[in-house]
């Protein structure tokens, strides 16, 4: 309650204001702090019974609220369905990619299998006429009892199967004469001789071959070693003086 007194002689006012309503403004700061920090804010306590009832705020019509919900209810559906149809996209993408990657592995172990068995059918066609030339060789040998013609007709199959390991990139070394490399030569036994200079290769037992500069054997070969020192004649022993 707010009161205002007549003025006085020096011509002001005194107002008075009731305690409760210095309360109740304070209580409205309060709650408008409350509401802007986010904290809680305190309800009104229920009115007293036979108090007449609070007049509530309109709120808007059942008719637009149903609208509005049911316009909501359409759009999370819609969203629904999308999700649905990407998800099951994606699972059959999957299920496709599994599928790719089983036949691959078939095709591989079958490709791997093919290339175990028939790996070496391109090899197997170019030695076949070497085989050819030695029954050859052996059938004319055992026609006429030459010699000389088996020789030169080995010979020639000897050439034949050399040159048709070239082809598939075996080369063939001599190693007689050269310093003794561990890295391709395997010394069987070493003998001593002046003829060459110390672990050089004597003899040569097995050639060594090369696949694609690679070394698939070494040589087998006799080193060099060299011989002890003669030793040195001794002097005569001179005659004793006669006294």
């Amino acid at each position: 309650m707010v009161s205002v007194s007549q003025p006085d002689d020096t011509g002001k006012f005194s107002t008075s204001i009731a305690d409760d309503v210095i309360n109740e403004a304070l209580k409205s700061v309060d709650k408008a702090r409350a509401a802007v920090r986010g904290e809680p804010v305190e309800t009104a306590p229920a009115p007293p019974p036979g108090a007449p009832p609070a007049t509530a705020a309109p709120s808007a019509s059942p008719t637009s609220e149903l609208e509005s919900l049911k316009t909501q209810l359409e759009l999370s559906m819609a969203k629904g369905r999308e999700l649905l149809g990407k998800v099951k996209d994606e699972h059959e993408k999957m299920l496709r990619a599994v599928a790719d990657l089983e036949n691959y592995k078939k095709r591989a172990a079958k490709e791997k299998e093919e290339v175990q068995k028939f790996g070496i059918e391109k090899l197997l066609k170019d030695f076949l006429p070497v085989v050819d030339n030695f029954d050859r060789a052996l059938e004319h040998a055992n026609a006429s009892g030459d010699l000389e013609s088996l020789k030169k007709g080995v010979e020639m199959v000897r050439k034949l199967f050399e040159d048709t390991l070239g082809k598939h990139g075996v080369r063939s070394f001599t190693s007689k004469g050269e310093v003794f490399d561990p890295n391709k030569h395997e010394a069987m036994s070493a003998t001593e001789t002046n003829e060459v200079p110390p672990n050089h290769v004597v003899n040569e037992v097995l050639r060594g071959f090369t696949l694609n500069e690679r070394l698939v054997r070494p040589a087998l070969v006799v080193i060099s070693r060299s011989k002890p020192d003669a030793p040195a004649p001794t002097a005569p022993a001179e005659a004793p003086k006669p006294e």
